[in-house]
């Protein structure tokens, strides 16, 4: 039988995954089943692991991506990246293709690196949209995009001095059909990425550390958690809903920053319910210099879990949750901890640097009393808000 090099995968028999022995992964060795993606926030998992928060994410795609399906099992396809990696897609976020023809290798050509305000930009021509998988690296900072599928035959770099933030770029064939691209950055400060395809051409868009490092040159998201039906956790003795906590905390917060000066967008103003796949869209229609969502805890043990803690997901925005938690340490709160690669779909994104701040924990008696005190949650806003600004500042010094 003839075989193709697709997404880095020669051989066509793979192995199985399955979550019980009752219900086998179905694949089909013989056959080449195609499929691409669709939809606004495609994603691929890891697994098959779910949790309340989902399962673990490899990353999210633009559309139309091409993927070799080798396995299905409920609502999900297992595609394959390469010949010793595979991801699992929902079936809901592919479209058949059975038009397209497999190439024996899918060659890159030039490259071209560039700027305008605020980003820059690289562009990898390719002859198909391969599916991809980026991450940020810190000492130094570097952005890593590596290529499924993909084979070089790129024999220049074109790099203008429009260009920004990006430092250098360079390439490594780290395995057949895995394309390994490294971006330099010139700021220790991770300040957003993203890819995405225009036709056949993979554009890596890369923030430029903004010229003003002050609150008042900035535009803040502030991420209201829950809302309406959907109303989070609940008072241990009070019954007071998280969804009208984070409201009023997020509201204080807001204060502070215009106070400052800043340029402040809000993700819900009232009691809404708004999904929060719905509030990343809205944000990728006027991306903020960064985010802050608001939460407050809950958990079954209501006598020794307590605290204040801060989340992100990606490497580069870590420092902006560890300030946060600092100045939160200062209202004598017990600290519950920086909590990182946290699936929360709105510390998600790449594009900007993003925090989620999970105040108190409802379900303890003595943090549920600060909470319900507005002083303290207006102490509390004022503190998130003096974390960003303890951020800049070290910014500012590197």
């Amino acid at each position: 039988m003839k075989q193709f090099l697709i997404m880095g995968a020669m051989c066509l028999v793979f192995g199985a995954f399955a979550q019980s022995p009752s219900e086998p992964v179905k694949y089909k060795p013989d056959s080449v089943v195609l499929v691409r993606t669709t939809g606004a926030l495609v994603h691929l998992n890891y697994g098959l692991g779910e949790d309340r928060l989902g399962g673990a994410k490899l990353g999210y795609l633009d559309s139309l991506v091409l993927l070799r399906v080798v396995g299905a099992y409920k609502d999900f396809y297992q595609v394959r990246l390469t010949a010793g990696l595979s991801a699992w897609i929902p079936q809901n976020q592919t479209q058949p293709d059975t038009t397209t023809k497999l190439l024996t290798q899918y060659l890159t050509s030039s490259w071209r690196v560039w700027g305008d305000a605020p980003f820059d930009y690289l562009s990898i021509q390719m002859p198909e949209r391969l599916p991809y998988q980026m991450r940020q690296e810190i000492n130094p900072s570097r952005v890593v995009i590596d290529l499924f599928g993909a084979t070089t035959n790129t024999n220049w770099i074109t790099q203008l001095r429009s260009a920004k933030e990006i430092q250098n770029v360079d390439y490594e064939q780290v395995t057949d059909g895995q394309l390994r691209v490294t971006i330099y950055l010139k700021h220790r400060q991770h300040w957003g990425n993203s890819a995405y395809y225009q036709g056949r051409r993979l554009i890596v868009r890369i923030k430029q550390q903004p010229p003003k490092l002050q609150l008042k040159h900035l535009t803040i998201a502030i991420d209201a958690g829950h809302g309406g039906s959907n109303l989070g956790a609940r008072g241990l003795r009070s019954k007071q809903l998280e969804k009208d906590l984070n409201l009023l905390i997020a509201n204080h917060l807001q204060t502070y920053l215009q106070q400052q000066g800043t340029k402040i967008v809000m993700t819900r103003n009232t009691d809404t319910l708004i999904g929060n796949n719905d509030r990343l869209l809205q944000l990728r229609q006027t991306p903020p210099d960064l985010l802050v969502s608001i939460h407050n805890n809950a958990a079954a043990d209501t006598v020794k879990v307590r605290g204040t803690s801060t989340y992100y997901k990606h490497l580069g925005f870590r420092p902006l949750s560890q300030a946060i938690l600092k100045r939160l340490l200062n209202l004598e709160l017990t600290e519950y901890g920086n909590v990182g690669r946290f699936n929360f779909t709105l510390n998600a994104p790449t594009d900007y640097p993003n925090v989620l701040v999970e105040g108190l924990f409802l379900s303890h008696p003595a943090d549920e009393a600060l909470l319900l005190d507005d002083a303290f949650r207006k102490k509390m806003a004022k503190q998130i808000g003096k974390g960003i600004k303890d951020w800049l500042k070290a910014v500012r010094r590197e």
